[in-house]
C-alpha cells in the first residue's frame, strides 16, 4: 500500500476478487466505512460480503463506478484519495480501459491516484488512453509476495505548474 497518497483515508478498490486488497487496506488503517469495493462476479462479490461485512461491497461493473460511488457517498464532497484495481486491464479494449479510468478519476480529488496491480510485462493501459484523460504514468513497486510476481503502475492527473514571472532588468 506504499502507493497510496500520503494521509489517503478514502479509498475505492476495483475487482475486489478473494479480499486480499480489501484486507490489505483495512490493515493499513482504511476504516471499514470509508472503502468501497466492486466486484463484478457474484460469487467473489458474496465471499466479500460474508467476509467484510463492515466494508461496503457492491456487485457492479467498474465502468458504472461514477454513478455507484456517488449512491454510496464517495461524492464532490468527500471524494476517494485513490482507487486500487486488480483488474485485467491488460486484456482490455482501449474504449474499456478509457471507460473505468475515467470513471475513476471523476470519484477522486484531485491529487487522487489510481493504483493498478498487473501481471504483464507492460504498462496495462493503451498510450492512447493516458494522453485522451491526460494523465501521467509511472511503474511503482514490484510485488514478489504475490503469485505470479505483479508489478505496480500508478496514475495521477497531469498538473500544470505556474512558471514564476522572470524580473526585468
Amino acid at each position: 500500500m506504499s502507493e497510496l497518497p500520503r494521509g489517503a483515508s478514502r479509498v475505492i478498490e476495483l475487482g475486489g476478487g478473494t479480499g486480499v486488497f480489501t484486507q490489505a487496506l483495512l490493515d493499513h488503517g482504511i476504516a471499514p466505512v470509508d472503502l468501497l469495493v466492486l466486484e463484478l462476479n457474484e460469487e467473489l462479490h458474496q465471499h466479500l460480503q460474508r467476509h467484510f461485512p463492515q466494508v461496503q461491497v457492491a456487485c457492479a461493473d467498474a465502468r458504472d463506478l461514477a454513478e455507484l460511488a456517488l449512491a454510496r457517498g464517495f461524492g464532490p464532497e468527500s471524494p476517494a484519495d485513490a482507487v486500487i484495481s486488480g483488474l485485467g486491464l491488460l486484456s482490455m479494449p482501449k474504449a474499456t480501459q478509457q471507460a473505468i479510468l475515467g470513471a475513476a478519476f471523476d470519484c477522486m480529488q484531485p491529487q487522487g491516484r489510481f493504483v493498478q496491480f498487473t501481471y504483464g510485462p507492460a504498462n496495462p493501459v493503451a498510450k492512447e488512453v493516458i494522453e485522451a484523460l491526460d494523465l501521467n504514468a509511472r511503474r511503482g513497486s514490484f510485488t514478489w509476495w504475490n503469485v505470479p510476481p505483479a508489478t505496480v503502475y500508478v496514475y495521477s492527473r497531469r498538473v500544470s505548474r505556474a512558471i514564476a514571472p522572470r524580473s526585468m532588468r
